[in-house]
């Protein structure tokens, strides 16, 4: 392959990191400063390398990306909801990037009011997110916020929804979300620490004010905590939630009555978690208490919220794990996890028996969605698989009858679900647990070791990676790739305990059930260490890292999106967002025990002479999460460290976050540019 520009070096500036009484040094460190020009210089020398390496590739690219456009209906709308008394409808026009907010009063035969038109909003800006939108309850204004940066700052603004006019309020540096009192004037939302992005502070803001005047309501000052504001579906109460990886507490307030005091729920106890509803003359509480660790639901009346009160519903068990209630007027929807699976069950409150949603497929995922009426016997969800697209479904719980109202519609005319397989194997890990792999491919696909195979992971925070439709995935499905979910733990996928046994100092089981999962599809001939490749992106990004230094020889290309692998120096940095609320995930560094468990892992620090995969790694300027030096000093020790010539690439976008570009289709041509990666090492072409 024809190297058109030498790879950037970066200059070594070294930096004694102190800490226990043991230094580390960090040659690197220099590129943490975004306002430095020499930093910016790098990114674009890298930037420049990129796309000089991959110039042969730009064809492919583009085809790709017509490719993927192709398959998605362009003029597409989201499923009406209604709530209020009006239809909701998100949709979007053929050629445009960015949704269509509307509604229609009491019929979808009704005109359509158009609420907000991203597509006009987004102009002169080269990123832009609508988000926290919050209808007042006369339906008379909208409180809206807008990030422009991609930093997941927004700036809240209130529409009037009768003249559209928008109003001189303006509430800058929040999270977004705000939520209306019943007075149709006072709205509570959400502020955050300027330099952590932590969110910290609840306030009240009453329409037609200044907002320097809006009153503080709630400081949390626990920096592992962040708070958010919201409604009970009842409507009936305002609720200030505050938690942290363990802990939770809870605030409530009648939503009669915005000028009054919130009130505890149940004051914090560490390690005690529970989420409330509201129904009737009672809250539902979610909950881990009594060392319910698959959590169990509980009861409480409204004017005895305290935990003594509390009263069990539906018990713990060891082999189902609760994940979330549905309430309405005349049915429990609970949501439940066992072997890996999701599992809807309804609970009429009239003693009728329960009964739950038949699934049959092997490996699934199912889910409801928007539920915001209260008074309907209409359970709305959401299913799909690998091979079988979305599809969003009208159950009535009451006849025992559903209406497919959409399955997601893939154009083109190429795609059926039949010429594909799901499978769902178990691989066997050091410490002899078994670990569930899903996978999806082509019919007639040979287990003859030289198939490329693409093994996707996450493995943090208790985050469940389900099974998911993509047609963008279609693109390497029908190139002969086999493409799979590794189900490790530090996701919640088999239960709670699978999440405890892999964070903290428990976390290495994270990445070697990855890597005994990679051994296991080479042992059985799905794959070989020539055509395996692993993705991960921000805390799976870290999962690559640790891979690529701990068994390199596994795979042929590793993509790493916006990897959170520089770890010690992170977790040990109070000042980045979402640093301390990382402790009960990783272990606190200040404490030696953490420190040196974390140490043996950073993916940055433990980078050694050896040789690394090929690597195509991704991250965003203004990332708030995972800060972009992060994977830019991991490239250049990487540069500087690796004894082979295999390639490595770092593409930074410069207008973009953790998320990536804004726009539906800006993001198929980063996604054309991971996937023209893979092709090109496999040789594959168009």
């Amino acid at each position: 392959m024809p190297n058109k520009i030498a790879a950037p070096i970066a200059k070594e500036i070294p930096k004694s990191l102190k800490k226990h009484k043991e230094v580390r040094i960090d040659n690197y460190f220099w590129l943490n400063d975004r306002e430095n020009p020499e930093v910016i210089d790098y990114l674009n020398q890298e930037n420049a390398y990129y796309e000089s390496m991959t110039e042969h590739t730009k064809d492919l690219q583009k085809a790709l990306y017509e490719e993927m456009k192709a398959r998605i209906k362009e003029d597409d709308e989201s499923v009406p909801y209604f709530y209020n008394g009006y239809f909701y409808i998100t949709r979007f026009e053929t050629g445009k990037d960015y949704p269509i907010y509307s509604r229609k009063k009491e019929s979808l035969t009704a005109d359509e009011e158009i609420l907000f038109n991203c597509n006009e909003l987004s102009v002169g800006h080269n990123y832009f997110k609508l988000g926290g939108l919050s209808i007042s309850p006369d339906n008379k204004f909208v409180s809206f916020a807008q990030d422009v940066v991609g930093r997941r700052i927004y700036t809240i603004q209130i529409k009037n929804l009768e003249t559209g006019e928008v109003l001189s309020d303006k509430i800058e540096n929040t999270t977004g979300g705000s939520v209306w009192a019943n007075d149709n004037k006072t709205i509570f939302y959400t502020k955050q620490d300027e330099v952590t992005l932590r969110s910290d502070k609840v306030f009240k803001h009453k329409l037609n004010t200044d907002s320097a005047n809006d009153v503080l309501i709630f400081e949390e000052t626990d920096d592992t905590f962040n708070v958010s504001v919201g409604k009970e579906k009842s409507r009936k109460y305002i609720v200030i939630s505050s938690g942290s990886t363990l802990t939770t507490e809870y605030r409530t307030l009648n939503s009669d009555d915005p000028d009054g005091e919130f009130v505890v729920f149940q004051p914090r106890v560490r390690g005690l978690e529970y989420s409330i509803s509201h129904f009737e003359d009672h809250f539902y509480i979610l909950t881990n208490k009594d060392k319910a660790t698959n959590f169990k639901l509980m009861k409480t009346p409204e004017n005895a919220t305290g935990k003594k009160n509390w009263k069990d519903l539906i018990p713990h068990r060891e082999d189902v794990l609760l994940e979330d209630i549905e309430i309405f007027k005349n049915y429990l929807v609970v949501e439940e996890r066992s072997n890996g699976l999701n599992h809807i069950r309804i609970m009429p409150w009239n003693d009728e028996p329960d009964y739950y949603l038949p699934f049959g497929s092997e490996t699934y995922s199912a889910f409801t969605t928007t539920n915001v009426d209260f008074d309907t016997d209409i359970l709305r969800y959401s299913y799909q698989s690998l091979a079988t697209p979305s599809s969003v479904i009208d159950f009535n719980m009451k006849t025992k009858t559903k209406v497919i109202l959409k399955e997601q519609q893939v154009l083109g005319g190429e795609f059926d679900k039949d010429n594909y397989i799901e499978e769902r194997i178990w691989a066997t890990a050091t410490d002899g647990v078994k670990v569930p792999i899903s996978m999806v491919y082509r019919k007639g696909l040979e287990k003859n070791g030289k198939n490329p195979l693409l093994l996707y992971a996450y493995g943090s925070y208790g985050i469940t990676m389900d099974t998911y439709f993509s047609s963008t995935r279609l693109s390497l499905l029908d190139r002969g790739f086999i493409f799979a979910i590794a189900h490790i733990r530090g996701g919640e996928d088999l239960g709670r305990q699978w999440y405890e046994d892999g964070k903290l100092l428990k976390k290495k089981n994270t990445f070697t059930d990855f890597i005994d999962c990679s051994k296991y599809v080479i042992e059985e001939k799905y794959t070989s260490p020539e055509h395996l490749y692993a993705e991960g992106g921000s805390a799976g990004g870290l999962l690559m890292g640790v891979i690529v230094n701990w068994a390199p020889e596994l795979y042929n290309g590793v993509i790493a999106q916006v990897p959170f692998v520089d770890v010690m120096t992170t977790m040990l940095d109070s000042s980045i967002p979402l640093t301390t609320g990382e402790y009960d995930e990783w272990g606190n560094p200040n404490t030696k025990k953490f420190y040196d468990y974390m140490l043996s892992y950073s993916p940055y620090d433990n980078v050694s002479a050896q040789k690394y995969p090929n690597m195509y790694i991704s991250t965003g300027l203004h990332d708030s999460q995972v800060q972009y030096w992060e994977p830019a000093k991991w490239v250049a020790k990487l540069r500087n460290k690796k004894t082979n010539n295999n390639l490595l690439f770092l593409n930074t976008n410069m207008d973009a976050g953790h998320g990536g570009a804004s726009g539906r289709f800006e993001a198929l041509k980063e996604l054309a540019k991971e996937f023209s990666f893979l092709l090109d090492l496999e040789k594959i072409k168009m």
